[in-house]
């Protein structure tokens, strides 16, 4: 069972237009709403490539009821804690003409101190049967930067293999953690490390104490910096579309590769293009099936060490 924490959870709300005009009146063509978060993003890949999982998460209000309604409508397993203020909501914008998409996204509700140690406890709990954690997003108003690495820490506790998919000072203190994998994209390692090239930011982010640095490097696929070795893996097509949810789709694999023991060039193979197959599919947290099958056996993996 892989177990996803999901600190800030939404509800994803997806509108597909013609063409984007900024100062303008436009038509939504298509409107889709459905539980969303990095981490239910992933339990939802991980699902649809065959794997079990369990979502935690913080929910309240309305809008934390429409999400529950819908991950029991998915089939999705969730165990998600009870809070008192609104759950947020996430806005993508896609533009059909160009296929770029626009995200509006809420900063999310405020979380008491007893709240957030009601989660902890409940990732406690579920690590016994887990054989990996997955901590994805951002944290709530209210919450320490230093809560994903607590999170991490029981994890790294209890022998269950964790993966980081978080950005800023966030980052940071979890990394002095030693999780498994950690995968900020180009941007985040910047910001993260103050280095401008990736590679090199991977590097200090090792020195650090991850064990793995996967660094997203959007539509020239990815790479894997560890103590011995750094892989590339490209995609042999380019895919255009929403990429909201492409780097989700990623991890999910990441985090099924490692609770299955896969190499590293087979982990990468199949983030790379599951992650592709992700930006064919309007909606986070889903992917075209048909593009991930054609590309799976094509993307290129190399060693640049």
């Amino acid at each position: 069972m892989i177990v996803t924490v999901t600190p800030n959870i939404a509800l994803d709300i997806t509108y597909t237009i013609d063409e984007f005009e900024l100062h303008s009146s436009m038509r939504v063509n298509d409107v889709a709403d459905r539980a969303g978060g990095k981490g239910i993003n992933v339990s939802r890949v991980l699902a649809a490539l065959g794997y079990d999982s369990l979502i935690l998460g913080l929910r309240g209000g309305n809008v934390g009821s429409a999400i529950e309604a819908d991950l029991i409508a998915s089939h999705l397993r969730h165990d998600l804690t009870e809070i008192a203020g609104q759950t947020r909501r996430s806005v993508g914008i896609v533009d059909r003409a160009s296929g770029d998409a626009t995200v509006l996204n809420e900063a999310g509700p405020t979380v008491s101190p007893a709240e957030w140690s009601t989660l902890v406890d409940s990732t406690q709990r579920r690590l016994a049967g887990a054989t990996t954690l997955v901590i994805s997003g951002s944290l709530p108003p209210g919450v320490e930067q230093s809560a994903v690495a607590q999170l991490a820490s029981l994890a790294v506790a209890s022998g269950v293999p964790v993966i980081v998919d978080t950005s800023g000072p966030a980052l940071i203190e979890a990394v002095a953690i030693g999780p498994d994998i950690v995968k900020p994209n180009g941007h985040e390692i910047t910001a993260a490390t103050g280095i401008e090239d990736p590679l090199e930011g991977a590097r200090a982010l090792l020195d650090q104490g991850a064990k793995a640095v996967v660094v997203s490097l959007g539509e020239d696929g990815m790479c894997v910096v560890t103590a011995d070795r750094i892989l590339r893996a490209r995609p042999t097509q380019k895919i255009r579309g929403n990429p909201t949810g492409a780097g989700d789709a990623g991890v999910a694999a990441l985090a099924a590769g490692l609770s299955v023991g896969n190499t590293w060039e087979e982990r990468l193979r199949q983030a790379v293009a599951v992650s592709a197959a992700a930006v064919a599919h309007p909606l986070a947290g889903s992917y075209d099936s048909d593009v991930y099958n054609s590309m799976l056996n094509e993307v290129l993996v190399e060693d640049i060490s």
